[in-house]
C-alpha cells in the first residue's frame, strides 16, 4: 500500500472531509509481528470529577461509561501535572515534571531526557504516530519527532486554520515561537500591533465563510485559530487508524473540552435548568476571585461540552467496534489534567492543586475484554508509559518514576507517595524557588505553596472522608502532618535543584 505523506494527507482531509467516514476501510500492510496495536486517546483538560462514571451527578459521559463494561477503569488517577505541558510530558516519558523540566507554558523536556519518551522506547517494529491539536503538545510531538513515523498537524481534520509552524519541518518549534504564538494566537491584545491586526483581520474575513450549522454562534477553535467540528475530528482519526500498519502506537492528543466551551445546540441547554449545584467553597488566596456565578455558568457550559465530546467519542468507539480494531488493539483514554470550578477558578490556569484541577480519567481496554474491572487505589499519569512498554513487551527502565498500573502487572498500593506539582513561575532549568506540589499517601492528600507569597504554607486532606477538600488538617492532625511534610520537602529539595 502507498501510505499517504503528511502533507498529503492534510490536502486530502482539507479538500474532501466529507470523504473521512467511519465506515472507510484500508487493508494495512503487516510490520510482521504479534504485538497488539495501542491507541492513547487523550482529551485535554477533562476532569474525572466532572464526569458521570465517577459519580458525577449530571450524566456526561454515558459512551465512556459504555467503554467502561469492557475496561479497566481508574477511580484514583491523577495528573503528574496541572497544565497541558507537564502533565502530557509526564504521561510520554514516565517522569515528574521536577525531572524532565517541561513546567514552563510553551516548554520542552530537558535535552537530556528527550531521547526517554515511549515513541522512541517502542521502536522501530511499532508504527507510531502523534497528533496533537493542542499546540503545547505538538511542540513535545515535535520534539521526540524523530520516533515518530506518522506525525499529523494540530490543524489537521480542521475546517479553517492559520497554522504556520509546520510548515518549516526542520525546526517546528522555533517557527511555532516566531508565528503561531507571537502574531496568530487569540489573546486580548496582539503580540505584534502591526502584523497582529492585520492577521486578525484578514482570519476574520475567511472565517466568515464557515457553516455554523448546528451552533449558536461559532464552532469549536483552539487558542491557535484552528476551527473544527468535533465530528470531522473522530472521522479523522478513525481514517488514520485505518491506515497504519500493524502493529501500530497512536498518540491523539485532542483539544476538547478544553476552553472555550463551545457544545453544539444539541447540547448547550442540558444543564441551564436543572436544581443541581455543587458545595460552594471559598475562595482560595491564589485563585482568581471569580464570582460564584460566573464560576457556575462556566461549569455548566464544560459539562454540556463534555457530554457532547462524550457523544461524538461514542462514534468513535461505534466505528472501532464495527470494525473489529477495538478486539485487536488496547484503547487507553485519558486526559492530561482537570479542570476546576470552585474557590472563585474556573479553568486550570493557576497555581491550585485541588483534586478537580489533577483528578483524571483513565480507562484501558484491552483486546477482546468483556467484562469490567475497577481500580481505587491511588495512580500517577507516570504510571502510564512503563505499562504500555509492559504490553507491548518491552523492557521497563529503572530511570522511570512510574510503576506498573493495577490489573496490568502492577499491585494496588495507597501507602506509595505519588506527586502533583505546577512551577509554570520557575526556570526549567534553574532551582525551583516557586512551584505548588501535591504529594498523595494512604488517603491523605498535603498541598506545598512555594513563593507564591511572603511565606510558604501548607494544607492538608483527609480525601476518605474530605473528598470535597474543605477541611485543612495540617494544624489539626499533627503527626500525620509532619510525617508527610518531612517526605514532601525531601523528595522536593533533593529534586529542585538545577539540572
Amino acid at each position: 500500500m502507498t501510505r499517504l505523506s503528511r502533507r498529503d494527507f492534510l490536502k486530502l482531509a482539507a479538500m474532501a472531509p466529507a470523504a473521512l467516514a467511519f465506515s472507510q476501510t484500508i487493508m494495512p500492510s503487516p510490520l510482521g509481528t504479534d504485538s497488539p496495536n495501542i491507541i492513547v486517546l487523550v482529551f485535554d483538560a477533562m476532569s474525572a470529577d466532572n464526569l458521570s462514571l465517577y459519580g458525577y451527578p449530571r450524566k456526561t459521559s454515558p459512551n465512556f461509561e459504555r467503554l467502561a463494561q469492557r475496561s479497566t477503569v481508574y477511580h484514583s488517577h491523577y495528573s503528574a501535572g496541572s497544565f497541558t505541558t507537564s502533565g502530557t510530558a509526564s504521561l510520554l516519558t514516565g517522569l515528574y515534571p521536577w525531572t524532565h523540566r517541561a513546567i514552563s507554558i510553551n516548554g520542552q523536556v530537558a535535552p537530556a531526557f528527550a531521547q526517554k519518551n515511549i515513541f522512541s522506547l517502542f521502536g522501530k517494529s511499532y508504527d507510531r504516530a502523534g497528533f496533537g491539536q493542542n499546540f503545547l503538545a505538538e511542540l513535545l510531538l515535535s520534539e521526540f519527532r524523530s520516533g515518530l513515523d506518522v506525525h499529523l498537524s494540530p490543524a489537521a481534520f480542521s475546517v479553517r486554520q492559520q497554522v504556520a509552524g509546520t510548515f518549516f519541518e526542520n525546526d517546528t518549534p522555533a517557527s511555532y515561537y516566531a508565528f503561531d504564538d507571537f502574531l496568530f494566537r487569540s489573546s486580548s491584545s496582539p503580540r505584534s500591533l502591526i502584523f497582529g491586526l492585520i492577521e486578525r483581520a484578514l482570519f476574520g474575513f475567511r472565517l466568515k465563510s464557515i457553516s455554523t450549522v448546528g451552533y449558536s454562534d461559532n464552532i469549536p477553535h483552539t487558542d491557535y485559530k484552528i476551527y473544527y467540528r468535533l465530528e470531522d475530528v473522530f472521522r479523522g482519526l478513525m481514517s488514520q487508524v485505518n491506515q497504519f500498519r500493524r502493529p501500530f502506537l497512536a498518540y491523539f492528543h485532542l483539544w476538547s473540552p478544553h476552553a472555550p466551551y463551545i457544545p453544539s445546540k444539541q447540547f448547550e441547554q442540558l444543564y441551564k435548568k436543572d436544581k443541581w449545584a455543587p458545595p460552594k467553597k471559598p475562595n482560595h488566596p491564589l485563585g482568581d476571585q471569580v464570582s460564584f456565578g460566573i464560576v457556575q455558568y462556566q461549569r455548566q457550559q464544560y459539562d454540556a461540552y463534555v457530554t457532547n465530546v462524550d457523544w461524538e467519542f461514542g462514534h468513535f468507539l461505534d466505528a472501532l467496534e464495527t470494525s473489529g480494531e477495538l478486539d485487536r488493539t488496547y484503547l487507553v483514554v485519558t486526559s492530561d489534567h482537570g479542570e476546576m470550578f470552585e474557590r472563585g477558578v474556573f479553568g486550570h490556569d493557576n497555581p491550585l492543586m485541588y483534586d478537580p484541577i489533577l483528578h483524571s480519567p483513565l480507562l484501558i481496554s484491552a483486546p477482546e475484554q468483556n467484562s469490567r474491572s475497577d481500580i481505587y487505589s491511588q495512580t500517577n499519569s507516570v504510571d502510564v508509559l512503563p505499562t504500555l512498554l509492559k504490553i507491548a513487551g518491552r523492557d521497563v527502565s529503572a530511570w522511570c518514576a512510574g510503576r506498573l498500573l493495577p490489573g496490568f502487572g502492577g499491585v494496588e498500593d495507597d501507602s506509595r507517595s505519588t506527586f502533583s506539582m505546577d512551577a509554570k513561575p520557575g526556570s526549567s532549568f534553574g532551582r525551583l524557588s516557586v512551584a505548588s506540589v501535591a504529594m498523595r499517601k494512604n488517603g491523605y492528600k498535603l498541598i506545598y505553596y512555594k513563593g507564591y507569597t511572603g511565606t510558604d504554607w501548607f494544607e492538608l486532606y483527609n480525601l476518605h472522608d474530605d473528598p470535597e477538600e474543605l477541611t485543612n488538617l495540617f494544624n489539626k492532625d499533627v503527626s500525620m502532618s509532619n510525617a508527610m511534610k518531612d517526605e514532601l520537602l525531601t523528595t522536593f529539595n533533593q529534586n529542585s535543584g538545577p539540572l
